[in-house]
């Protein structure tokens, strides 16, 4: 007997239909999540599900992999997920000439601190402020500081009154 069972459908899984719009799904698993998470499900069941939904969610949450998922099914099924294209930094950091600081670590793992600054600067300014991106602050600054705006005190309190009649 085959112990192995067919995965199911990532949009049986969502109950979302197939040409739900990308927002829909993201909603769905929002949703379920919220149902199904092992902290706030006390079942026998509540990993498994929980396992499930994240995997369905996994080949849906963008539309480029929701296309492969349309076309050939799992992704999963074909490829491990080692072998799936990760997101890595983008191509111009091929120039030799960058000699920014290169994260090595989380979601951004292999992008310099330059590209952050360029691609996501919240996450830069987050990272400023983690204990994580100590030895990267100084690089921090130098490539927000151009962004930031800081309101400068003016020289005189300007007074504002309220004109009688």
């Amino acid at each position: 007997m085959n112990q192995a069972k067919k995965a199911r459908d990532a949009y049986e899984v969502l109950n979302v239909r197939r040409d739900a719009h990308q927002v829909v799904v993201r909603a769905a698993y929002r949703a379920l999540a919220g149902l199904y998470h092992p902290d706030s499900n006390s079942s026998a069941h509540a990993d498994r599900l929980m396992s499930e939904l994240n995997t369905a969610y996994a080949e849906l949450r963008t539309p480029e992999r929701r296309d492969v998922y349309d076309r050939i099914g799992s992704p999963s099924a074909v490829a491990p997920p080692s072998a799936a294209p990760a997101a890595g930094p983008p191509a111009a950091r091929k120039r030799s000439g960058d000699t920014s600081a290169v994260v090595d670590f989380g979601r951004y793992h292999g992008w310099t601190v330059a590209e952050l600054a360029q691609h996501d600067p919240d996450y830069l300014r987050w990272l400023g402020r983690h204990s994580s991106g100590i030895r990267y602050r100084r690089e921090i600054a130098e490539h927000l500081a151009p962004t930031v705006m800081v309101a400068q005190k003016p020289a005189t309190r300007p007074r504002w009154r309220r004109q009688r009649r």
